[in-house]
């Protein structure tokens, strides 16, 4: 049952797509993925080299049996079993080595010995016992005789399983077709008619061989041929004693014959006995040899592989058939430790286990490529079920722990070691497992059973949308969006491709799959690009857009644009207009600002420059090498002035693309390269203050809560800032601190100010004009008919009115700059509520000097405005 079902799961399996050399292990680690198949793969080959150190002692169990009978003993039993074994697969290792043809010559003539083996004992069931024979308890056919022996009878320590994983061994080869499926013609067409004809045949073969001799051989046999019995009144009721033979003796004590002692009854009764002991020969050389080759082969796949790079020194061949022989020679050492136990039934339990323990992935693998639903599941043979395969797997893993718990245990510990190290290395392949398809089902599923389930403040998460365009290019706002997202919310890196159509999605889909892998390389984070027509159409469509059912972004965020004085009305109104988008979509935002901006870019482009300009020095200096021509020494010192004037170290080259090499410090700000990686240090004891001037819905507090969670700013302390009257500091005080109690939101400390809405000194008012000064319109200043003309000239500017009509809101944000530079200079991060205008009464260059001098000359700060809807709630 175990054999047949693992047969038809091996052929679906084999017939599912193209199948290269490595047998079994190849076809759980196509199927299964590395991280099964490089465990079990060391499993099945060190199985069959055990396998072969198993065959070759039962081959010279019946040479010293020889010995014995002819008084030939070289040494010991044991010791002439060690001799003969040696001596066995030392030839076999140099048949093996000579190539599978003559390996496969080997095999049929060992083929044609073993079925006249077979026929011979057949024929001897018939042919007429003797009275020797007889002795030894061959009576040919007797009813009485198979009646007797069709009960168990079970002696000593033995019991089913325990005989069970004795024989085991018997029924393994039948992955010796599949194991050399790298040499094999059309392995798709051989392995299942291969495989399924083997299992049918020997299992016709082995219940004829065990019927015939049970309704012929009694149990037990003294050999005496005087052991006959004069009447049959006198009969003890055994079958012998109905036949005149009396063996009671062997009630008693030990006889040594019979089918439960003797080892070669098949020689007795077959026609000519030296046939059987050319047939069990046969029988053992030949699994010996085909373990030998599979073992090598299945370990030189993957050794191929590199999943244990440590073993990739195996992974070469020789020759034209590409043969393992370094392989080989580790197979040969394996058998030769095993061949020195000289204990059959100490090896074959051991087998026995790791043999099933494939055969249960085996099984698993069809089930679970079944299972996965994939598309690319589609094999040829179709006599096969996925429940049966189940079923298989679990019987195998079952009788694995009735045959020998401790060692089940075993092999599952180093299976599950060896899976556990492939999962940790992470091996560079992708296979198209079915593990990959399962992992896509689940999650389709999962998300279609999240889309029904109704939102609840109580989940709420960050899932953010964030404008960094090429991932690498912005590293310190990803990282900073990462601390707050990372196992918590959905994290989308996105880039638009604006200009002319064709141009834009040519160069988005040139560079998808590298941002990506930098991605999974660096964070886990999503990478999504839209080709528009312009900045804000691309920003607007991905708000819409971008997401799976409830796994969809609700905050945008997006770096402050320091060059908003130097850039265009158009490219202004876009990034103003961004904020506006995402706040008519219901997302929160959040504008991150630091000292120096994010843009790395252009210390990206001249690591790549250096990059290339030592692969040409490299290239070059191998071509002078080689060539030795004098005049290559001038050209390299020419080369290298060339490097010198660009003030690059060639120990850059080894730096990660998401960090700025310090050797470009001759032409680019160090304060820019520092700036990019300060998120992705671990934060000194220091503070987060968090002004919270505006209800948002709580957004401005979840984000600095979640970070404190965080072990790179676990050991920075919350500070909350809020506006009050001077008349009520305490009362605010207290009843904002129960607010966070209730909240659950721990805190260090709670400051009131009062002074919030006062004006600022003149100093700082003056500095907001002189900023504003180039942007205004200044229309009062001229007569009506001038002053409309400059206006429809320049729609984008400051009017005297606008700024009159919002200066309280213009002094607040001066005033608030001063508050912060007085109180959270030294916080290791400024959390902030973002001031909004309203979309067409404010211009975008009022707005714009808003946030530059609220956010002016401190240290990181995070401008965060909720969407009104509440994100923190008190209630269990």
């Amino acid at each position: 049952m175990v054999t047949t079902i693992t047969g038809l799961s091996t052929s679906a399996i084999a017939t599912n797509g193209f199948v290269r050399g490595g047998g079994a292990y190849y076809l759980i680690s196509r199927s299964l993925g590395p991280e099964f198949g490089g465990s079990i793969g060391l499993i099945f080959a060190f199985a069959n080299a055990v396998a072969v150190a198993m065959y070759v002692v039962g081959f010279s169990e019946t040479v010293v049996d020889l010995l014995k009978d002819n008084n030939a003993i070289m040494v010991d039993e044991m010791n002439d079993i060690r001799i003969v074994g040696t001596i066995t697969v030392i030839i076999l290792l140099g048949i093996s080595v000579a190539g599978m043809e003559w390996e496969a010559k080997a095999q049929i003539v060992l083929l044609v010995i073993l079925l006249i083996a077979i026929a011979n004992f057949f024929i001897g069931t018939v042919i007429p016992t003797t009275e020797e024979k007889r002795s030894r308890g061959f009576f040919n056919y007797q009813a009485s005789i198979f009646a007797e022996n069709f009960g168990p009878d079970f002696r000593g320590d033995e019991g089913f399983f325990s005989v069970f994983a004795i024989f085991f061994p018997a029924a393994t080869g039948i992955l010796a077709g599949a194991n050399i499926s790298g040499d094999l013609q059309d392995p798709q067409d051989a392995i299942p008619k291969g495989t399924m004809l083997a299992i049918f045949i020997t299992t016709v073969a082995y219940l004829g061989v065990a019927i015939c001799a049970a309704a012929s051989v009694v149990r037990d046999a003294t050999g005496n041929i005087n052991d006959t019995i004069s009447s049959i009144i006198n009969c003890n009721g055994s079958a012998a004693c109905g036949l005149g033979y009396d063996f009671s003796v062997c009630e008693y004590q030990k006889c040594n014959y019979g089918l439960m002692n003797n080892f070669q009854v098949m020689s007795m009764v077959s026609g000519f006995g030296p046939l059987i002991i050319a047939g069990i020969f046969s029988a053992t050389l030949s699994s010996a040899l085909a373990s030998l080759v599979s073992a090598p082969k299945v370990f030189q796949a993957l050794c191929k592989d590199n999943i244990y790079k440590a073993l990739h020194f195996f992974a070469k061949g020789h020759g034209k058939n590409n043969e393992p022989i370094r392989g080989y020679v580790l197979t040969f050492l394996i058998a030769m430790a095993f061949i020195l136990i000289a204990e059959l039934n100490t090896i074959a339990p051991i087998i026995s286990n790791f043999f099933l323990a494939s055969y249960a992935l085996i099984n698993f693998s069809c089930f679970h490529a079944s299972y996965a639903k994939s598309p690319g599941w589609r094999p040829a043979f179709k006599y096969y079920n996925m429940w049966v395969s189940l079923f298989g797997a679990m019987l195998c893993c079952g009788v694995m722990f009735v045959i020998n718990w401790w060692a089940a245990l075993i092999t599952y510990g180093i299976e599950l070691f060896l899976y556990i190290y492939v999962t940790y290395k992470k091996p560079d392949v992708n296979w198209g497992s079915s593990t990959q398809a399962l992992q896509y089902t689940k999650a389709l599923n999962t998300a279609l059973d999240l889309n029904i389930i109704d939102e609840h403040v109580k989940n709420f998460r960050p899932q953010c949308l964030v404008l960094t365009g090429a991932p690498m290019a912005r590293p310190a706002l990803l990282d900073i969006t990462h601390s707050f997202t990372k196992n918590i919310g959905l994290c989308i890196c996105c880039e638009v491709f604006a200009g002319p159509r064709k141009q834009a999605v040519k160069e988005m889909n040139s560079g998808m799959v590298k941002k990506q892998t930098w991605l999974n390389k660096n964070k886990k984070a999503f990478y999504a690009a839209i080709a528009a027509d312009n900045f804000r159409e691309g920003a607007r469509t991905l708000i819409q857009a971008a997401g799976l059912g409830r796994m969809k972004p609700n905050t945008l965020v997006m770096g402050f644009k320091r060059e908003w004085r130097q850039a265009s009305t158009v490219d202004l109104a876009n990034y103003v207009g961004i904020l506006h988008d995402a706040f008519d979509f219901e997302h929160g935002v959040v504008i991150v600002r630091n000292s120096q901006g994010f843009d790395i870019s252009a210390v990206l482009q001249a690591q790549e420059e250096f990059q290339r300009l030592e692969q040409e020095r490299l290239a070059l200096e191998a071509t002078i090498k080689d060539s030795e021509f004098q005049d290559g020494n001038s050209r390299i010192r020419r080369f290298f002035s060339k490097s010198s004037k660009l003030n690059i170290s060639s120990q850059a080259s080894m730096k990660d693309v998401n960090t700025a090499p310090p050797m470009l410090m001759g032409e680019y700000n160090q304060r820019l390269v520092e700036a990019s990686e300060q998120f992705k240090k671990k934060q000194g004891k220091g503070t987060i203050d968090v002004w919270w001037l505006f209800d948002d819905g709580g957004l401005t507090l979840l984000i600095p809560h979640i970070l404190t969670l965080r072990k790179k700013w676990k050991d920075c302390k919350l500070r909350i800032f809020i506006g009050g009257k001077v008349n009520r500091l305490e009362d605010e005080k207290l009843m904002m601190a129960a607010l966070l109690s209730k909240f659950r939101i721990k805190f260090a400390d709670v400051y009131i100010v009062a002074d919030i809405n006062t004006k600022p000194s003149k100093e700082s008012w003056k500095f907001f004009e002189e900023m504003i000064e180039p942007y205004r319109l200044h229309e009062s200043a001229s007569d009506v008919p001038t002053a409309e003309k400059i206006r429809r000239e320049n729609p984008w500017k400051i009017t005297d009115s606008e700024l009159e009509l919002f200066r309280e809101k213009s002094y607040r944000q001066v005033r608030l700059n001063e508050l912060l530079q007085e109180h959270s200079r030294s916080a290791n991060l400024i959390v902030l509520s973002l001031p909004v205008a309203r979309k067409g009464t404010v211009s975008d260059h009022l707005y714009m000097a808003w946030v530059e001098i609220l956010s002016k000359n401190l240290p990181p700060v995070l401008l965060v405005r909720g969407n009104h809807k509440n994100v923190l709630t008190f209630y269990s």
